[in-house]
């Protein structure tokens, strides 16, 4: 099964989160003829898939998904995202790098791994179409099923893209958490003239705000940064320049580390908008913990499967956004391993042909050491 082909597939359906297009149909067909089960765990017109070959231990779980981010400024694009084209050495479209390509490859190291290895153990692929959004109806919501059953792997592999200058230089042992928070703060709309009659909520909400951005949580772990908030809206929807407004608001978003949990930032975010006074109205939502794999045994064998085609061991990190892992990681180890992050999220995304073929060779040495397949 060719990597490339199964690419371009994938990229040519239009699956902005949380559509589904076709995507996932394309993937059960390649493992079905594979010799997979495939089960649709669909919920409030979320898509997710989850295939499994084999039985018992050692279990192996590739999880990732197949939803993407919408394109931005389509007319940007210099290649039809949907398109699927070749050029330059390089294949274009959006979710290219993020993480459809990833997917690709690992479906196709399965097909060489069957043709040449009995499996003595389980094999399975957690797909969602529910990444990039909520996340509220992907792998959340199919793992308390899985959990029933009793079939919880013992290594995640997530195919999330990870490298930074080839393909393979860099695994994810973790991830930080996220909180997005929005603070509304009201008063009395007037005219400027005549501020005595008004109660402009302005100065109370930059009051919250200055303390929000000064604010330390912590000063970070040897392997994550820094608890880090970052204001990323600030609107009053007030086109006059002679009228104080009514009310104004913020949004902005915190990523912690393993020293918070998502609770207790909350909290702290609290007592800071509280201290300025004044009407106001604050919601905050967390999308997940931090998470860190600390298995030495698992990080050893993914850190030397991946060495065996690089020849390089590769660097461990927890950098970037959330992905699923927040989820996985309750309930077994997860490591991180795909494409290049440089193009991703980005207007003309695009990944080598050389890192397709790459990844599909390390995902194929990962299958056989985690399997113990002599080489």
């Amino acid at each position: 099964m060719d990597a490339l082909t199964l690419s371009q597939k994938l990229l040519r359906c239009p699956s902005i989160t949380p559509h589904n297009e076709g995507a996932l149909e394309v993937v059960a067909e390649a493992l079905t003829g594979l010799g997979f089960t495939c089960e649709r765990f669909d919920h409030e017109g979320i898509c997710n898939l989850y295939a499994s070959y084999g039985s018992g231990s050692p279990h192996l779980c590739f999880a990732g998904h197949t939803d993407v981010v919408p394109l931005g400024d389509a007319t940007l694009w210099t290649c039809d995202p949907f398109g699927a084209e070749i050029k330059q050495g390089q294949l274009w479209g959006r979710g290219a790098a993020d993480m459809k390509c990833a997917i690709a490859c690992f479906i196709s190291a399965i097909a060489t791994f069957l043709k040449t290895s009995p499996l003595s153990g389980t094999l399975s692929l957690l797909i969602t179409g529910d990444e990039e959004g909520a996340a509220l109806y992907g792998t959340q919501y199919v793992l308390p099923f899985l959990e029933e059953r009793g079939a919880i792997p013992d290594l995640c592999l997530i195919g999330e893209p990870t490298s930074l200058n080839v393909v393979g230089d860099t695994l994810k042992v973790g991830r930080r958490g996220t909180v997005t928070g929005t603070l509304t703060c009201y008063g009395k709309q007037g005219h400027i003239a005549y501020p005595q009659n008004t109660d402009n909520p302005i100065p109370r909400l930059l009051k919250c705000l200055t303390a929000l951005n000064t604010h330390v949580f912590d000063k970070g772990t040897d392997v994550f940064e820094p608890t880090r908030l970052e204001i990323t809206s600030i609107d009053t929807d007030n086109p006059a320049t002679n009228i104080i407004p009514q009310k104004t608001e913020a949004k902005f978003g915190i990523r912690i580390n393993t020293l918070q949990t998502g609770e207790k930032v909350c909290e702290t975010v609290k007592t800071l908008c509280e201290a300025p006074g004044g009407k106001h109205e604050l919601a905050l939502t967390m999308h997940g913990n931090a998470f860190l794999t600390e298995d030495p045994k698992m990080i050893d064998l993914m850190q030397q499967a991946v060495a065996s085609v690089t020849g390089t061991l590769p660097d461990l990190n927890t950098t970037g956004g959330a992905t699923d892992g927040r989820f996985i990681s309750k309930l077994c180890p997860v490591i991180e391993c795909g494409m290049r992050e440089e193009t991703m999220h980005q207007i003309d995304e695009h990944v080598g042909l050389e890192d397709i073929q790459r990844l599909t060779e390390i995902y194929g040495a990962i299958l056989k050491t985690f399997f113990k397949v002599d080489t």
